[in-house]
């Protein structure tokens, strides 16, 4: 929804600083971008593409890639490309023009807070750089010796900041006080520990340390592995103000810059480190802990799809196998590494090398596939019962599927792989109850149903792309806006963010106060996510297929373009009109304004 996202500075302010910022200036700074025509281009800095689709517009101070569908403004690009926040993007741009933004209010609680915040942070940070030159000096021999033996190089435990926790009980304690840090910091941050024995003493000592990080770099906790036989083997930083183990991901700082379209989830520390050094920059992993929704969440926001990279024994397959239904929750596509022979990422990497690793990237399993292909272990195949047992499993979990055309689609592979007719499975698929897979007799999937579904796509595939080519002719056009005023309005327009940007966008015709350089980018900042940044953006980058055709027969597709939008308006109305009797007098008015609207043409 719009001016939520704002809500710190005035519109006024955030216009201002747009203004001052061109488009095409700041993602030069990115992107190597080159001119064709009224707009420059480059590969887009989104997805992984070899030709540029990616385009920016001087003229709107609006991007959009035809490649991937990221678009918006300036800030958008920020957010996108930085993964910040609204107000961090706009911070960011208001110090390049040097505009002062004013200081947010905060209330005494909140002021409290935020100082607590910055002092863990400090304190980390001064802990994380004690650890780092601890760990290439004589006292941190032992460390280093490890870390050269699993094979790491100098320039990776550079990248990664990795340190080293002496055999002694006090020496981060000492250091960090000397700096002027209290104990009660050291002890919530879970730098030290205390206890009537030993009083005030370090929590980690004699190990291998991992800073973790956030996505702006700051350190916010440590991950350490004990040099020997002790336990635990690894020791993690407990949670707190500045650190939550749920919704973060080690390695997230660096990984966010591989501009790939999936990351590389594994279990461990030294998985994400032997995989960033052997070039696979896309790796992060959980932090000690179960993967949780939030990390989930946290995926989502970088990438569409994810690849597990478990240890194959069968401790990873079941964290596979838990994580799979946590993503798919969370809408993010997910395949499965198979690492066999080999234990885990960094063991099959020192044996086999990189390529053979692409070549099992490439080679990942569908996760759906894998969950079948982990229960038929259950079954014994040669027995007929089990088999059918086996079968049956198959069919509660196609229940799993609300699209019927995806359901189809998975039967179809089920049936070739397990050997039983399609049609047989989907019979199954229909005794059991879609959401829980309990033996309740269920509606068929009928042809009739993936028919109709693919219809409806069809159809609101066509009403987005006619109300895109309008609103893109008009803000190019906007003298047109009066030809068309009487008959169309923002109501003909999809609910949602296509009736909100349709309602701002005509009234500012209506009154006049369009301008192509300010009005779209300012458009864009009204709304709240990254993803209806987008969505508005797309909704004017949609272009007629023959933009060099004379003025004439330009208008001539601009009326036509607004008969579709009205068209598909009407048939919304008539929709509802069946349920309502009440609109039937609203139907008659649309339709003759319908018709008023042809006959221009």
């Amino acid at each position: 929804m719009p001016n939520n996202t704002n809500m710190y500075y005035p519109d006024e302010l955030v216009e201002e600083v747009l203004a001052a910022n061109d488009i095409v200036d700041v993602v030069s700074s990115y992107v190597q971008l080159k001119r064709s025509g009224a707009n420059y281009f480059g590969l887009c800095p989104f997805h992984n593409e070899k030709s540029p689709s990616f385009s920016v517009s001087k003229s709107k101070q609006i991007f959009h890639c035809f490649g991937c569908g990221t678009g918006g403004n300036v800030l958008t690009f920020l957010m996108k490309y930085e993964n910040q926040t609204f107000q961090e993007a706009l911070r960011q741009l208001s110090d390049r023009a040097g505009i002062a933004l004013p200081e947010i209010n905060y209330s005494a609680e909140a002021k409290k807070r935020e100082e607590k915040k910055q002092q863990l942070f400090a304190v980390n940070k001064e802990a994380a750089t004690y650890y780092y030159h601890l760990l290439r000096s004589d006292k941190g021999r032992t460390g280093l010796s490890y870390l050269q033996k699993r094979g790491l190089t100098d320039d990776m435990m550079k990248q990664f900041g990795l340190g080293y926790a002496s055999g002694s009980s006090n020496d981060l304690i000492r250091h960090l006080k000397e700096k002027g840090f209290s104990d009660d910091l050291l002890i919530e941050a879970g730098l030290a520990s205390f206890d009537e024995k030993q009083g005030l003493h370090d929590k980690f000592w004699n190990r291998v340390m991992f800073p973790i990080q956030d996505v702006s770099n700051r350190v916010i906790g440590f991950g350490g592995r004990v040099m020997g036989d002790a336990k635990p083997k690894y020791l993690n930083s407990p949670e707190t103000p500045i650190f939550d183990k749920s919704r973060n991901l080690y390695g997230l700082n660096i990984a966010k810059r591989s501009r790939k379209n999936h990351f590389l989830l594994c279990e461990g520390y030294m998985d994400v480190i032997a995989m960033h050094m052997a070039g696979f920059t896309e790796a992060v992993a959980s932090l000690g802990t179960s993967f949780t929704e939030g990390q989930a969440s946290l995926l989502k926001r970088y990438v569409s799809g994810v690849i597990l990279a478990y240890d194959s024994d069968q401790a990873g397959v079941t964290a596979a196998l838990r994580n799979l239904e946590i993503l798919r929750k969370a809408g993010v596509a997910c395949k499965i590494l198979d690492m066999t022979p080999y234990k885990d990422p960094d063991e099959f990497l020192q044996a086999e090398g990189k390529e053979a690793f692409e070549e099992r990237i490439r080679q990942a399993e569908n996760a759906f596939l894998f969950k079948i292909r982990m229960k038929e272990k259950e079954f014994n195949m040669e027995d007929p019962e089990e088999r059918t047992a086996f079968y049956r499993e198959m069919a509660r979990n196609l229940c799993s599927f609300t699209d019927a055309v995806e359901r189809e689609n998975y039967a179809k592979a089920l049936s070739s792989r397990y050997y039983i007719k399609e049609e047989q499975l989907l019979s199954m698929v229909a005794s059991y109850d879609r959401a829980g897979g309990e033996n309740i007799p269920a509606r068929p999937v009928r042809q009739g149903t993936i028919r109709k579904q693919v219809q409806e796509e069809k159809w609101k595939r066509s009403v987005r792309h006619s109300e895109g080519l309008l609103l893109t002719a008009l803000s190019v056009k906007p003298d047109w806006f009066a030809r068309i005023e009487p008959f169309l309005s923002a109501d003909d327009f999809e609910e949602g963010l296509p009736k909100e940007v349709a309602e701002a966008f005509l009234k500012a015709l209506k009154e006049h106060t369009y301008e192509e350089e300010k009005f779209l980018s300012s458009l864009i900042s009204m709304f709240d996510t990254a993803e209806e940044q987008e969505a508005v953006s797309a909704l004017f980058q949609t272009e007629f297929e023959n933009p060099q055709a004379e003025e004439e027969q330009q208008k001539k597709a601009f009326l036509d373009v607004a008969c579709a939008v009205k068209r598909f308006s009407v048939e919304r109305i008539t929709e509802k009109a069946k349920e309502d009797p009440n609109l039937l007098l609203k139907l008659v008015e649309e339709k003759k304004a319908l018709d008023t609207l042809s006959r221009l043409r």
